[in-house]
């Protein structure tokens, strides 16, 4: 089970985003994930008229390691650790370490 899934709330815990929050946009792999608005670089890109591309100079995300990203508890305004929890029915839950939270209910 990803304690990080598509779509979560995320503060970056180092680097040079440090403390900056954002949802992540999508998991690269299994260890790294591409957070909105972090991580951010430029590239320079060819112009490719059979695609109907124009050349210039973008700025696109790069994938980010999910130990450097923590879930965002919005009971305590901070990043979080998170784990997994089975309940009485069997289904498996994440829930935040510090107060045992649900964090999808």
């Amino acid at each position: 089970m990803n304690k990080i899934r598509t779509g979560d709330e995320v503060v970056v815990l180092t680097g040079k985003d440090s403390g900056r929050r954002g949802s992540v946009l999508r998991r690269v792999d299994a260890e790294r994930v591409v957070v909105e608005g972090v991580n951010r670089v430029k590239k320079h890109v060819r112009p490719n008229p059979m695609k109907g591309e124009v050349g210039g100079i973008v700025e696109k995300e790069m994938p980010i390691h999910v130990s450097n990203v923590a879930l965002f508890n919005p009971a305590t305004q901070k990043g979080d650790r998170v784990g997994v929890k089975t309940l009485e029915d069997g289904r498996k839950v994440r829930v935040f370490k510090s107060n045992g939270e649900l964090v999808d209910a």
